[in-house]
This record gives structure tokens, C-alpha cells and sequence, in this order.
């Protein structure tokens, strides 16, 4: 008999970054080897109107916006699993770092960092008390919890209060995306950053080291991942760096995929993660990875990459000319970038998720 499994998709808007990554790579991956799993989405207006082809089931919608925070998060933590008990699901997941704050029925809360416990000044808008407030009260309700890095279980453990032996841990993946040949690299060489522009991603950091180099082997800066008018813009010409730095905002999936393909290397000086995606996300386009010396992306990247002090604008500045100089170090890099990578696929992400799904209707 197959098992009815209702995804929380309240939060889904198409430019969210990781926690929507996580959920198109998934839930197609799961469709394709587990025929025993039915899914249903509850989803906001804008999701039932228009749904996303990599979802293998209907949207059920909730009277709610995914462009506003706060009544999405009021459906997490109770219309959706009121809807989800309503169509019999047998077991409701919620990807995103938020879910019911009474259990209804089992309920699997992937919690994929705890950044607003752990450094709620860099969660904006004010909005730090109200969403520790909800994420405890997600940790105490769910069945289980599923984390994505042995860090960010240990964070869970030691900040949410729940016993080890309640979270799964299961990485997210990334797989290659069909492009065509890539063309000879060609003029200026450039290395690529993303990600959105909250202050723990250290953008500022980044485009201050760029200062650093001397203009004569000073690669191009592409950043993605700013929607509408982008805050950079003021520090970018402030430090003088208009003919240096390209702000080029959101971007598909093959968009992105290329730019890695044509990038000397992606530099990724974050102060916090609860995985690091990018990571993967570069190294399966074969694209050498500078990050942050942070343990998370030491449990991913291992000694796959090039490591900074993310705090340091030398370290960073010195490791991109490091980088960028020298191509037998970059041919090294994508190499073993690419071995590292075989680590995370979505296949695997899903296959684990469907033995917690088994496991946790068994137990209910």
C-alpha cells in the first residue's frame, strides 16, 4: 500500500536559494526510485496557480502569499498540518526550517541551520525574536528532525534541546546540468559569488579584499543572487570597483551552471552555514572552490578546496591570486573538486529520506 506523504511548500516563491534547491533536486529524484511514496503539496496562491514541474504530485493550496513572511509562517506552524491530516496524509515533511507547532500527525522538520539562535544579529527586519520563538517551537513538536551536516546537528542538539538519536542527518546533493560544449575561455578571467545578501554571507569582506589585489592581475567579481536593486551597489562604488565587480542578481539553473563553468574559480567566505551547497554546486561543475575555514565546509569540501580566514581580507584576497595565478592549482582543485562531489547527489538525498519516511509511518 503506498504511503501518502503531504510537503509543506507554503514557504516556496522560486528565489529563496538553498532550502528551494533542496526541494526541486529532491522530490524528482524520489519520484523516479521510490513508487511506493504519493505526494501531495500544500502550497501558497502563487505555487497552485502556477505548479513547478519537478513537484511528482497535485498542490493543495492555503489562502496565503509565499511573498509574505508573515502569514506563510503562521500557516507552517498551524493551517498545514490541519490541511495535511485533512487530506489523510500518513506523514507530513516540512523542508524549510519551520513547521506545526502542535503535532497532528508524525511530522519530519528539516531544519537546515539554526542561524537564528546561534546569531540572530544577522537575521533582518527585526524579526530575530519571533523567529527563535517559532523554530523552537517547530523543534518541540516534530516527530523527527532532519539536519543536513553533522554541525548542524550538534547546533540542534545543543541550541533546540533535542537528543541526537531524534535528528537524521542526510546531505543535500547536486547534480551536473545539461549544458553545450563550453566555449575556450577568452579575455578577462573572472571568479563567481553568490548568494543572497544577508550579512553572514560577507560580501562586504569580498569586495574590500578585491581592493587588495593589484589591478594588473585583478580577476573580474561576478556576484548572483540579489533580487530587484541590488545593496551592494553603494559599497561597489565606494571602493572603486565599477569595472571589477558585476552584480548580476538572480539567475537560473543553467544560467548559474554556466557561470561556474566559465569561472577561474567561485569564492564562498561565508561566517555561517548549515552545509554549503555552493560547494557542491561548483565543485560538480568542475569550478575550484575558495571558502570559508569554517567545520562545516570542512566536513563537506574536505582538503578539496582552498581555505580562508573569513574574517581577513589578506587571506581572502591572497587566496584568490593564489588561485587565479596559477592553472596547474586550479586543474588540481577541479579535479579533486569533481571526485568530492560523487559524495552528494540528489539520488542519495532522496533514497535516505524515503527510508525515514518508511521508518517513521512504521512507528507512528
Amino acid at each position: 500500500m503506498p504511503l501518502h506523504i503531504a510537503v509543506d511548500l507554503v514557504f516556496f516563491t522560486g528565489r529563496k536559494g538553498g532550502s528551494e534547491s533542496y526541494v526541486r533536486g529532491m522530490f524528482p529524484a524520489m519520484a523516479a526510485a521510490h513508487d511506493d511514496l504519493r505526494f501531495v503539496g500544500i502550497g501558497n496562491r502563487e505555487l497552485a496557480e502556477n505548479p513547478p514541474d519537478w513537484f511528482p504530485g497535485e498542490i493543495v493550496p492555503l489562502p496565503v502569499s509565499g511573498e509574505n513572511r508573515v502569514t506563510w509562517a503562521l500557516a507552517e506552524a498551524f493551517a498545514v498540518a490541519v490541511q495535511a491530516r485533512r487530506i489523510k496524509a500518513d506523514l507530513l515533511h516540512c523542508p524549510s526550517n519551520f513547521g506545526p507547532s502542535v503535532r497532528l500527525l508524525p511530522t519530519l522538520v528539516s531544519i537546515l541551520d539554526v542561524l537564528p539562535i546561534k546569531h540572530p544579529e544577522w537575521v533582518p527586519g527585526g524579526r530575530a525574536r519571533g523567529v527563535q520563538l517559532l523554530s523552537r517551537a517547530t523543534a518541540r513538536a516534530a516527530t523527527r528532525i532532519h539536519t543536513i551536516s553533522e554541525a548542524s546537528a550538534d547546533d540542534i542538539v545543543k541550541l533546540l534541546g533535542r537528543p541526537r538519536s531524534d535528528i537524521d542527518m542526510i546531505y543535500l546533493g547536486a547534480d551536473p546540468v545539461d549544458l553545450p560544449p563550453r566555449a575556450e575561455r577568452t579575455g578577462r578571467p573572472y571568479v563567481l559569488a553568490g548568494g543572497n545578501r544577508m550579512p553572514h554571507k560577507n560580501h562586504a569582506r569580498l569586495l574590500e579584499a578585491w581592493t587588495l589585489i593589484p589591478e594588473v592581475e585583478r580577476p573580474r567579481l561576478v556576484v548572483t543572487g540579489s533580487h530587484g536593486d541590488d545593496p551592494l551597489t553603494p559599497l561597489v562604488r565606494q571602493l572603486g570597483l565599477e569595472d571589477d565587480v558585476e552584480l548580476r542578481g538572480w539567475v537560473t539553473a543553467e544560467e548559474l551552471a554556466g557561470l561556474y563553468e566559465g569561472a577561474s574559480a567561485f569564492a564562498f567566505p561565508t561566517l555561517f552555514e548549515g552545509f554549503g551547497l555552493p560547494v557542491v554546486e561548483a565543485m560538480v561543475r568542475g569550478c575550484p572552490v575558495i571558502g570559508s575555514d569554517l567545520p562545516v565546509l570542512r566536513e563537506v569540501g574536505g582538503d578539496d578546496m582552498v581555505y580562508v580566514d573569513p574574517y581577513d581580507t589578506r587571506s581572502i584576497a591572497d587566496a584568490v591570486r593564489r588561485v587565479v595565478s596559477d592553472p596547474a592549482l586550479r586543474e588540481s582543485l577541479s579535479a579533486a573538486g569533481l571526485k568530492c562531489a560523487t559524495r552528494f547527489t540528489w539520488q542519495r538525498t532522496a533514497d535516505a529520506h524515503a527510508e525515514v519516511y518508511r521508518e517513521m509511518v512504521r512507528n507512528r
